[in-house]
C-alpha cells in the first residue's frame, strides 16, 4: 500500500486532525510541500480543512518550502488553494 493509499484511509476514518503539528511546527501539508508529495497535497487540500497558510517555528508556509525547493507544480497548486 503507498503513502497515498495509507493517507487515504486515515482521513477517511473523519478523526484526524489535518493541522496537528510536529515540535518544529510543521503540518503533514507543509512536510508535503517541503519533500514535493503533489498526491498528498492533493488529498489534504481535499479536505477542506487545512489551513494553506499554516507557518512553521520558522515561519514558513508550504507555499514557502515549496518555492525554496523549486517544486513549481507544487507552488502552482497552493497558489490557486487560496
Amino acid at each position: 500500500m503507498g503513502h497515498e493509499a495509507v493517507i487515504q484511509l486515515l482521513l477517511d476514518t473523519g478523526k484526524v486532525d489535518v493541522d496537528v503539528k510536529d515540535n518544529d511546527g510543521r503540518t503533514p501539508l507543509i512536510m508535503a510541500a517541503s519533500r514535493g508529495h503533489k498526491a498528498i497535497i492533493q488529498l489534504l487540500l481535499g479536505t477542506g480543512k487545512v489551513d494553506v497558510d499554516a507557518k512553521d517555528i520558522t515561519g514558513r508556509t508550504p507555499l514557502s518550502w515549496a518555492s525554496h525547493r523549486g517544486y513549481k507544480d507544487i507552488v502552482k497548486l497552493l497558489e490557486n488553494s487560496h
